[in-house]
């Protein structure tokens, strides 16, 4: 439960050093990224990884508050970023919760890990096995989505051959599985869940 120890610094809800390496041997850290990195460097990463809409305000507050005071705790972001995005949350997030996740997924390169994770998932797989993924946010659940339909697509037989060959992985799930509605009162972080299968196939 690294998301929930402060000093990790995952957590808007709890003070700690702006750290969010799952890796603590990491080079990077979320507090070099905010203090460090140029304005379109930060915007891009709120942008395409935090999916915020308000990435260029985002980014710009940040560089004008650096300017007076390095911003070093995951509380003194999460205030900035509630003054800038504005305090009322849409929905139920946070003003800061998806400049948090842009942060947290390009300090420890989430999608590109979880992209070598499936690849060497699916080649361990033996015939007949099954192997479940769950996600939490869109980002996530496309690169799955795409990873196991491609795997589950027929193969050509040889470079410039038309004909193709049995796929070697079956989708088990064309639609992701969600939470049902006790489960999300049980686990709010169950919420934005979504778990897709596939299984490799017994090849003749």
């Amino acid at each position: 439960m690294q998301l929930d120890q402060g000093e990790k610094g995952f957590s808007f809800q709890k003070e700690g050093p702006l750290d969010m390496r799952m890796d603590p041997t990491g080079q990077l850290t979320a507090e070099e990224i905010v203090n460090r990195w140029d304005v379109k460097e930060l915007g891009a990463i709120f942008r395409d990884l935090g999916e915020e809409p308000r990435w260029r305000r985002a980014a710009d507050a940040i560089v004008r508050e650096r300017r007076q005071n390095p911003i070093m705790t995951t509380k003194h972001l999460a205030d900035l970023m509630a003054s800038a995005l504005g305090s009322r949350t849409r929905g139920k997030l946070h003003p800061a919760t998806l400049i948090f996740q842009g942060l947290r997924i390009c300090v420890n390169r989430e999608l590109d890990v979880l992209k070598e994770g499936l690849s060497k998932a699916l080649e361990l797989l033996t015939p007949g096995g099954r192997m479940g993924v769950i996600s939490f946010h869109r980002l996530e659940d496309r690169i799955v989505k795409e990873v196991f339909r491609t795997a589950a697509a027929p193969l050509k037989r040889s470079r410039g051959d038309t004909q193709r060959q049995s796929p070697l992985f079956r989708l088990l799930t064309k639609k992701p599985l969600a939470p049902q509605f006790a489960e999300m009162r049980a686990n709010s972080r169950s919420r934005s869940a979504k778990m897709r299968f596939i299984e490799k196939l017994e090849q003749i």
